[in-house]
């Protein structure tokens, strides 16, 4: 489905974790969060049976269900859930539901139980070894979700898909406005043949050379390019081009145009050297509010990250916010 290509709101990479489980006595429900894919082993035990990379829970001999709740890493507005049940063939629960609130702050686990849960996802069956997808319709912006399984068993990762809303009180003035984190978004692309732009916007370091963009060899006189939407309308100060891990396929030269409302086109970055596996910050040419930027890495290769620091238009944040 379409909603699988937007952010995953609850990921480990955005900072989501698991603050209640009702029983995790076969996994651990904090590998319902990993970015990564999950993989399994079999005939491989331990002191409590097959281990699996998922939240599994014990076989239930009383009525009941069980639950886990967990606190979004990016809040936003989920447009569509992903209850992965990869690798649980004989022991994945037959059917779920998903609910969710928005809460201020860090509520801990009494104030999430006594808040006023929303069913985003009624009671709905589900397939062994496989992606549930589930599209959500209500549009409003959500800060924890709580899977629930009927009536046990075990569910490899839950994504929720949507889009990033932060709150603008708690962002600085200026602040990284092409981070996934805070909404920004890859809308348009040359090539993306061993990676996904859409990696270069995640927090943190590039762990490897997967995790970053990067293209196939160019045999032709053109580049290739990646265009961002912000987070924000924003004036831009400082680029940070990160080509770490990238050292035999790092470009040779990158630059940076930013695009206002009216589709007016600004030299933000010239034309410039890159270095192989090195984190570059530039200062960036004076230009009005843009809301989009378009990188141009001459003529091919990988970039781990892309930074973009400036000052964020804060009526549209509020806006977004519904405040």
């Amino acid at each position: 489905m379409e909603f699988s290509a937007l952010p995953d709101l609850a990921s480990r990479a955005f900072g989501g974790g698991v603050v209640h489980s009702s029983d995790e006595f076969f996994a651990a429900a904090d590998h319902l969060l990993l970015p990564d894919p999950p993989g399994h082993a079999p005939k491989t035990f331990d002191h409590r049976g097959q281990v699996y990379d998922g939240w599994e829970t014990r076989r239930r001999r009383t009525p009941g269900h069980d639950v886990a709740v967990v606190r979004l890493g990016a809040p936003g507005i989920v447009h569509g859930i992903d209850i992965d049940t990869a690798f649980f063939t004989g022991n994945y629960p037959p059917f779920a539901s998903v609910e969710a609130v928005e809460l201020p702050g860090h509520p801990g686990p009494d104030e999430l139980a006594a808040a006023d849960w929303v069913e985003i996802l009624p009671k709905s069956p589900l397939k062994g070894d496989s992606h549930n997808l589930y599209p959500v319709a209500d549009r409003r912006r959500f800060t924890h979700v709580r899977l629930t399984i009927f009536p046990d068993g075990g569910v490899a990762r839950l994504r929720v898909h949507g889009e990033v809303v932060p709150d603008p009180e708690l962002l600085p003035k200026v602040f990284d406005v092409a981070a996934a984190e805070y909404g920004a978004t890859v809308v348009d692309c040359s090539d993306m043949f061993y990676g996904h732009p859409q990696r270069m916007l995640m927090p943190g370091l590039a762990r490897d050379m997967g995790d970053g963009w990067e293209t196939s060899r160019r045999r032709d006189d053109a580049n290739d390019w990646v265009l961002v939407r912000l987070a924000a309308p924003a004036v831009l100060r400082f680029a940070d081009l990160d080509t770490s891990h990238f050292k035999g396929n790092a470009p040779g030269w990158a630059a940076l145009t930013g695009i206002d409302a009216g589709e007016r086109t600004f030299e933000l970055l010239p034309r410039t050297a890159l270095r192989p596996d090195t984190p570059h910050r530039f200062r960036l040419a004076k230009a009005p509010e843009v809301t989009h930027v378009r990188l141009d890495i001459y003529p091919d290769g990988g970039m781990a990250r892309l930074r973009l620091l400036g000052r964020a238009d804060r009526r549209f944040l509020q806006k977004r916010l519904g405040r």
